[in-house]
């Protein structure tokens, strides 16, 4: 019954589509001519039976290629994301596929590139509009208990209780956990009934119908994959593996295909694609805007240097940066010409003897660091990332600290997650790292402004700079 269902929605989804598209076609002639679009070359518009014609080969072409893309296969824990994603794609094949039939095989008719353009515009934005309308009436009809699927959870631990609290936030999807089965009672930590052991799944799911299983099993039972799926044999249901990979998984790990090859990435930087350019985008605009304005104050900061202590007015220091790699990072100086003459590098701490009257100011207010902009015009810095250390300190935390080196897979920050939570200055390095962690874990443009407001209180109230 339900394999019934699925093909009539899959039918009616694509008679749908095809009706909207051939919409879309006879709407971009009418906005092209009627609506908005370049002065016609001819008195007339050319007639609508030249584009009518189109029709065919347009059905024919988009019903392909969204089968090609896979969007009548059943999507309930698919990406929402993901289907526009694959819609565009479809309808930019459709498009070149189009611009093909009609160079070579419609060379008598002219078609508008105009409506060509809309057409495809409008072809995506009507499709993944119709399907959002779809997946809300779904969703109704899953509150009110219809196309529902039961579902069985087999293994424990970390896989286990995820997967079963992501089902639990996310009741649109329509897939209610019936059980959980593994070898110790209470293991997805959420209230779903225990149902058995694994060496009983066979007789589980006798008594307990179900759609859909997910085989959750920790890394340390996946040699017991095997015998899951022999229990499970040829019962008609959907088949979900979660892998274990929670304990392995750091700094926004995820899964993709190459080649029909599935991939799981355990550690991978936020930071590319558009995230870098938006990233990047932001350090300039902001840090353009922040040196023209702190430019006076910089200048003055300047010149009481050179008037109260002898030496130059930049401290030009050695950091460690993204991947590791060292870069010059400007300060102004705050210390002593021979502060380090007889210790060697060591970490200023509070009332440190080594600073100077002025340099002391400016490091309570972080004042000292405006020069840093320039590091972030040139692209060795960002405004916010982890703030960097220098080499001989990095070689001695990443022996004493297990992951330190990770903080290094985005560019140093003139401030962080960490600093405006008070973990600057002569601080727990380990929260300091987790915090840095956190914030590379959930990086976003808009957590890089919520960091950046809040360093304006921190840098007022000057707790930890030192």
């Amino acid at each position: 019954m339900l394999k019934a269902h699925s093909r009539l929605f899959e039918h009616l989804a694509f008679a749908v589509d095809l009706l909207l598209v051939a919409g879309c076609w006879l709407l971009a002639y009418w906005l092209r001519f009627y609506v908005i679009g370049p002065p016609l070359v001819t008195p007339e518009p050319p007639p609508l039976g030249d584009y009518l014609l189109q029709l065919v080969p347009i059905l024919v072409v988009w019903g392909v290629a969204f089968h090609w893309f896979g969007l009548y296969r059943p999507r309930r824990l698919g990406s929402r994301v993901g289907e526009w994603l694959d819609i565009a794609k479809a309808s930019t094949l459709g498009v070149l596929v189009l611009v093909a039939l009609m160079t070579f095989v419609f060379r008598r008719y002219e078609y508008s590139r105009v409506v060509i353009v809309y057409f495809w515009i409008l072809s995506i934005v009507v499709a993944s509009l119709s399907r959002a309308g779809f997946r809300e009436l779904l969703r109704a009809a899953r509150r009110g208990g219809l196309n529902l699927r039961r579902a069985l959870v087999v293994g424990g631990g970390e896989p286990a209780r995820e997967i079963v609290a992501a089902l639990r936030r996310r009741p649109d999807v329509g897939v209610q956990v019936v059980g959980l089965v593994s070898d110790k009672d209470g293991e997805a930590g959420a209230p779903v009934p225990w149902l058995g052991r694994l060496e009983e799944l066979r007789a589980v799911l006798d008594r307990h119908p179900a759609d859909l299983v997910f085989v959750a099993l920790p890394h340390t039972e996946a040699g017991r994959l095997a015998g899951v799926l022999a229990d499970i044999g040829d019962e008609p249901v959907a088949i979900h593996l979660v892998p274990d990979v929670f304990s392995l998984v750091s700094l926004r790990g995820g899964i993709e295909e190459f080649e029909g090859v599935p991939l799981i990435h355990l550690r991978e930087s936020p930071l590319h694609g558009w995230n870098r350019v938006l990233k990047r985008a932001l350090d300039l605009v902001v840090g353009g805007v922040a040196l023209v304005v702190a430019a006076p104050v910089m200048a003055a900061i300047a010149v009481a240097i050179r008037l109260t202590s002898p030496g130059p007015v930049l401290l030009r220091q050695e950091r460690m940066g993204l991947d590791g790699r060292p870069f010059v990072m400007l300060k102004f100086r705050t210390m002593r010409v021979d502060a380090e003459a007889e210790t060697g590098p060591v970490w200023a701490r509070e009332d440190d003897p080594r600073r100077t009257r002025l340099g002391a100011f400016l490091r309570r207010f972080s004042l000292d660091e405006l020069p840093q902009l320039l590091n972030v015009l040139r692209g060795e810095m960002s405004l916010v990332g982890p703030r960097p250390e220098r080499p001989v300190f990095v070689e001695e935390f990443r022996r004493r600290i297990p992951g330190y080196m990770l903080r290094h897979t985005v560019k140093a920050g003139m401030t962080g997650w960490a600093q405006v939570n008070g973990w600057r200055g002569n601080t727990s390095l380990e929260k300091r790292l987790e915090y840095d962690l956190y914030y590379i874990e959930r990086w976003s443009l808009g957590f890089d402004l919520k960091i950046l407001a809040r360093t304006v209180w921190s840098t007022l109230t000057g707790r930890n700079a030192y």
